[in-house]
């Protein structure tokens, strides 16, 4: 179809995104898979994958008919795409670090699943982004005849690797895009299009800053950083509570911690997080009973309760379930023995997994008395 990103066309878009809430917005070539920079990208995402390190993501691993890796290219799933509108979205909200010290028996949720509107009801960010990422792309077919696909989350593309190549930031140590004024607390939108991008409209890529900082990977309490922009997301935090679906494997359980549903940890102690600053969205803001939750209220939720606290959540992906399994660990990681009755109770139950849990918690509790 006609028509392609200039630089004017490119700054126009930027700012309609930041019309619309999103800090941050950019415009990367989408190359195939056969050209350099697409052929780099496209063995690097295979390697990873073949290497195990997806677990359990299968969406992750979805193949073509010629057997190719989705993801590995915009255009193997999308064989019009030429470019990618990335949108950044600020997600910090006010509170405290994962690792500030708060008083026992609390856990940790994950600073992107804090949200709520002002009644204080869960907000699924896939939503409330892709509301605002469809009236950019309405303007942006107004403008200019093009092809366009709109995804938060769920496309068969490598967002990151887009950012870069969009001047949103750089992909730090920790695997997270970093921008140098906002930090790394940002959700990703984007709009896949069929215009080409010129060749004055190609971002300039963000520096590389992390330098010489190894701090994400020091603090992974599981070692899932296992190099540099490396992340074995089978021992991450956030896979393990989030994203996998039977028993949490043993050895890991200790580095866990409190944390019940996703990690922050490499991003509370990255430098350029220390100034970030603090979201201010209309319709989003900080649910104060899910930043340092307190155990026994996440442990005691029926399906109906859970249900209502975090339909529309984040947490409602991962289910009661899952997400009790990861408070009985943090039970077990927390020294209190006042939990010794609901892990007994959850030992006894009828659900393996979370029995299961419920037993490794009681005996790590004994062990911690001993």
């Amino acid at each position: 179809m006609g028509g392609a990103w200039n630089a004017e066309l490119v700054q126009w878009v930027r700012e309609r995104a930041q019309a619309e809430g999103f800090n941050l917005a950019g415009v990367a070539p989408a190359p195939a898979a056969e050209e350099a920079d697409g052929a780099l990208t496209a063995e690097r995402f295979r390697t990873w994958i073949e290497s195990g390190r997806a677990g359990e993501m299968e969406y992750l691993k979805r193949r073509n008919a010629q057997g190719e890796l989705l993801r590995g290219s915009a255009r193997r799933a999308m064989p019009w795409a030429r470019s990618v509108v990335v949108c950044g979205f600020n997600y910090n909200g006010a509170g405290p670090l994962s690792q500030d010290p708060d008083e026992a028996g609390r856990g940790w949720i994950a600073r992107y699943a804090w949200n709520g509107d002002e009644s204080g009801k869960a907000v699924d960010y896939h939503y409330d982004l892709m509301v605002r990422l469809r009236v950019v792309e309405g303007a942006l077919r107004e403008r200019v005849e093009c092809e366009t696909r709109c995804y938060v989350d769920t496309g068969p593309l490598l967002e990151r690797d887009f950012a870069a190549r969009a001047g949103i930031g750089w992909v730090g140590k920790n695997t997270c895009v970093i921008n140098q004024g906002v930090g790394s607390w940002l959700l990703l939108a984007v709009i896949v299009t069929s215009l080409e991008v010129a060749s004055d409209a190609v971002a300039a890529m963000s520096a590389d800053r992390c330098g010489s900082c190894t701090r994400c990977i020091e603090a992974c309490p599981t070692d899932a950083l296992v190099a540099p922009r490396e992340m074995d997301a089978t021992r991450c935090i956030s896979y393990l509570t989030i994203e996998l679906k039977g028993p949490i494997p043993v050895e890991l359980r200790e580095g866990m911690g409190r944390h019940v549903f996703g990690c922050d940890i490499c991003q509370d102690v990255c430098p350029w997080n220390r100034r970030a600053p603090v979201a201010a969205q209309a319709g989003l803001a900080t649910r104060p009973e899910l930043v340092n939750p307190r155990l026994d209220w996440l442990a005691a939720m029926g399906d109906a309760e859970f249900r209502r606290e975090f339909q529309g959540s984040p947490l409602e992906r991962t289910r009661r379930r899952r997400v009790q399994r990861n408070v009985a660990i943090a039970m077990g990681n927390s020294g209190d023995a006042s939990f010794v009755p609901r892990l007994a109770e959850w030992a006894r139950g009828t659900d393996a997994m979370l029995a299961e849990a419920a037993v490794w918690a009681l005996r790590r509790l004994q062990s911690r008395e001993d």
